[in-house]
């Protein structure tokens, strides 16, 4: 049985996770703002610009409905940013992809952003291996053991 800590040092791990997190959402919103884009409707975008994908997959990496995905891409839809098309590998199913606005847009969106662009940015990459396996070890997830790479 895990036991419970509510140390001062717990808390102020938990409290500068949340303050991570929290900056991150509230510079992507301000940037999605800017576009006159909803926070959701930008990370939306910003993930079929990487590669198109059905609707089911979008709310997987998003943790939300499927539904809400659907009401996401319509108003993506409307405004030229996002097209439904054919699965090439199963035509019964149908992907979202950004439009050329679209991908230019999210472009635009990620260029737009600093801390939330690369919010490790400060860390070397043995710090960055370091905080992946921490926090794969707080979700539970064994992970292949990785070698730190040597610091330059």
């Amino acid at each position: 049985m895990a036991t419970t800590r509510s140390d001062s040092l717990t808390l102020e791990v938990v409290e500068l996770i949340g303050t991570v997190v929290a900056r991150y959402y509230e510079e992507y919103d301000e940037a999605a703002a800017a576009h006159s884009l909803t926070g959701a409707q930008a990370r939306v975008l910003g993930l079929l610009a990487l590669e198109p994908m059905p609707m089911r997959r979008i709310a997987q990496k998003l943790k939300c409905e499927p539904s809400n995905v659907t009401g996401i891409v319509d108003r993506l839809e409307s405004r030229g940013l996002v097209e439904r098309r054919p699965d090439p590998a199963d035509r019964r199913v149908k992907l979202a992809a950004p439009t050329e606005r679209g991908t230019r847009t999210a472009r635009e969106l990620r260029d737009s952003l600093t801390f939330a662009r690369e919010p490790l940015a400060e860390l070397s990459d043995a710090d960055r291996t370091m905080l992946r396996d921490l926090l794969r070890r707080m979700l539970g997830e064994a992970g292949p053991a990785s070698v730190a790479p040597s610091a330059p």
